[in-house]
């Protein structure tokens, strides 16, 4: 017999294992049950839904007004089901829907309490004087922004009447005048009641070099704005003081303070 001897081949075919024998294939699936569970603990799970929402500041607004807006927009969709959790509230959004509808909130704060609350406190304007402009009135508060309409206003109730250059149609939550403005006529009324020892009618913010300030008297003092209101002071002092006789007060027509370094007068 010849000396042949078979050899082994040095390849062998390996049986594949079943897909449920791979660790990997159970952890794909623990991975998935995992996220399935968490996707639907934050989503759905009842636990999270938003079901309290608690209003606080509110004096003139309803809170259930603002109950309402803030419910409307809870409502979201996930894989086309319907969710109110808590992780999805958008507080930027709520916040500037009240900002937007209702004009008598200055600011608003929403903040996300879990598990199933939603807190918003408001801080309401407060109306530092009344502005008119035409027919109609409204409350002005320190920021220069019109939010609520008077109707019938009192007629020794001072206010400030917008003049030419001011805004033709007004909507509540309009910025009519800044603040610089606004501290000038207040302080202008403030000064004025003080020395004349009654309340002023209105100031007429003409133009943005004149204000028309009318007294019960019926008699009108001009200012200019842009210039210093201090030394327009003391000139309407010294002419009051020592040129008008207090009896003859209410027969002036205007004094005029805008102009040189005397005030100006004329009786009617």
């Amino acid at each position: 017999m010849s000396g042949y001897k078979q050899h082994k081949s040095p390849y062998r075919i390996k049986k594949k294992k079943p897909i449920y024998k791979n660790r990997f294939f159970w952890l794909g699936i623990l991975f998935l049950i995992i996220f399935s569970s968490v996707f639907y603990l934050i989503f759905f799970f009842q636990f999270f839904q938003v079901k309290n929402i608690n209003i606080e500041g509110t004096n003139k607004v309803p809170a259930d007004s603002i109950k309402s807006l803030a419910e409307s927009r809870l409502d979201n969709r996930v894989l086309f089901f319907r969710t109110k959790s808590i992780f999805l509230v958008k507080s930027g959004e709520i916040k500037e829907s009240i900002l937007n509808d209702f004009p008598q909130i200055a600011k608003a704060e929403v903040r996300r309490q879990l598990p199933d609350i939603i807190d918003i406190s408001v801080s309401e304007r407060v109306g530092q004087v009344t502005w008119c402009q035409e027919e109609r009135c409204f409350s002005l508060d320190g920021e220069g922004i019109i939010f609520e309409e008077i109707f019938n206003v009192a007629t020794d109730t001072f206010r400030i009447r917008g003049g030419a250059g001011a805004k033709p149609d007004l909507n509540l939550g309009d910025k009519i005048t800044d603040e610089d403005k606004l501290s000038q006529v207040l302080y202008l009324e403030s000064k004025l009641r003080d020395k004349l020892q009654t309340s002023l009618t209105e100031i007429n913010m003409v133009s943005d070099e004149r204000l028309n300030v009318k007294t019960p008297g019926g008699w009108e003092i001009y200012f200019n704005p842009k210039e210093d209101l201090n030394w327009q002071l003391d000139k309407l002092y010294a002419v009051l003081d020592k040129e008008i006789p207090s009896e003859r007060i209410n027969e002036l027509e205007y004094v005029e303070l805008r102009f040189g370094n005397l005030a100006s007068y004329k009786y009617r």
